[in-house]
């Protein structure tokens, strides 16, 4: 079967109010702005992704090399492989990372979503998998705050329906990082997993001293301790640490995450839908991660990611955040402590067009 034809792709971008805003070693953040992407065909399905930004000017160039970008596809087939590939050309003086590369990311996994969509199926099932629940863990909030609040925020996190959660570390105090975290452990009990992310904010000897100070603290991992492209430092880290290294959020395409894999970065591995290709790159980076018996993780995104972890031999927790839901019609939601894609056609996802006008900024 052939794949729809592009009529057109739209870009808009909205800035939604967060829940609970996101206090990391890297800044605050109390407003997520989205990029939503839509890949309309002349045949009637309209593939969606949206992009997390950061910030609202990223935002505004992403979605202006969005339009420009998908001026080249109207006419062409819908196709991931065939869009990508044209796209790689188009790109190849200005590079595919950064902004360019999540770009690139969103569109191909809108084009994934109108195949899968034209094909009646969902996406996990047009990869090759069934929806089934993926274990999913609590991000939202449970930012640098003081022990106690910590704890209590992390009890409301885990009564939302989950089994794990994950704190942000990197105070300015070390030891006050070690108290919240045991807070949070006491809190939580034992029947709750607690993840946590230093956000890249230590340098080599200082991870070194800050991670073994938490080594018996029951943590499931220890994420980006040090800057993600130290790939020695973080080797270093994953060799002598008993608590699990997580790394990869930051790799850039397939090839990235092969390099760090192979020079021993991490115990687990997380990839981002963006920052990894879409749907292609993630295929790629789940087949590396399949070579290396290295579970994978996802990195924001979840409702694409439950689709993709489904057809991931080496799944291993999701990360959930609710910043989209705002812009969201029906959101897959979380039960039992698993999150499954849902079993309509595509990705699931349908924007409530009435809230992107409200919240749209370009």
């Amino acid at each position: 079967m052939s794949s729809p034809v592009v009529r057109d792709v739209e870009a808009r971008l909205v800035r939604v109010p967060m829940r609970r805003p996101l206090h990391t070693s890297a800044s605050r953040v109390t407003d997520a702005p989205l990029l939503l992407v839509d890949v309309h065909t002349e045949d009637g399905p309209t593939g969606r992704c949206y992009l997390f930004c950061y910030l609202d000017a990223v935002g505004r160039a992403a979605a202006a090399i969005t339009r420009s970008l998908g001026e080249g596809l109207v006419g062409t087939p819908a196709e991931p492989a065939a869009v990508r590939a044209q796209l790689a050309d188009r790109t190849r003086l200005v590079g595919a990372s950064g902004v360019v590369g999540g770009v690139l990311a969103a569109l191909d996994v809108a084009c994934w979503d109108v195949v899968a969509l034209a094909a009646g199926v969902p996406l996990a099932r047009l990869l090759g998998a069934r929806p089934v629940p993926v274990p999913a863990y609590n991000s939202n909030g449970l930012g640098l705050v003081d022990p106690a609040t910590a704890a209590d925020e992390a009890v409301e996190l885990a009564g939302e329906g989950f089994r794990a959660v994950k704190m942000r570390l990197g105070r300015a105090d070390p030891d006050s990082d070690v108290a919240a975290v045991r807070a949070v452990r006491r809190a939580l009990g034992d029947d709750v997993g607690v993840m946590a992310d230093f956000n890249q904010a230590l340098s080599r000897a200082t991870a070194r001293e800050r991670c073994r100070a938490l080594d018996d603290e029951g943590l499931t991992w220890i994420e980006e301790p040090v800057r993600h492209d130290d790939h020695a430092g973080a080797a270093d880290l994953a060799a002598t640490l008993r608590t699990p290294v997580q790394l990869g959020e930051n790799l850039a395409g397939p090839r990235d995450a092969a390099r760090a894999v192979s020079a021993g970065v991490c115990d687990l591995l997380m990839v981002d839908l963006d920052r990894i290709g879409g749907v292609t790159g993630w295929s790629a980076a789940a087949a590396l991660a399949d070579q290396h018996a290295i579970p994978l993780s996802s990195h924001l995104y979840p409702e694409v990611s439950a689709h993709l972890l489904a057809a991931s031999p080496t799944a291993h927790w999701l990360e959930y955040v609710d910043w989209a839901e705002p812009v969201l019609l029906d959101p897959a939601p979380v039960a039992d402590g698993a999150m499954s894609a849902p079993e309509r056609p595509g990705t699931g996802l349908v924007w409530d067009e009435e809230a992107v006008a409200r919240y749209r900024i370009g």
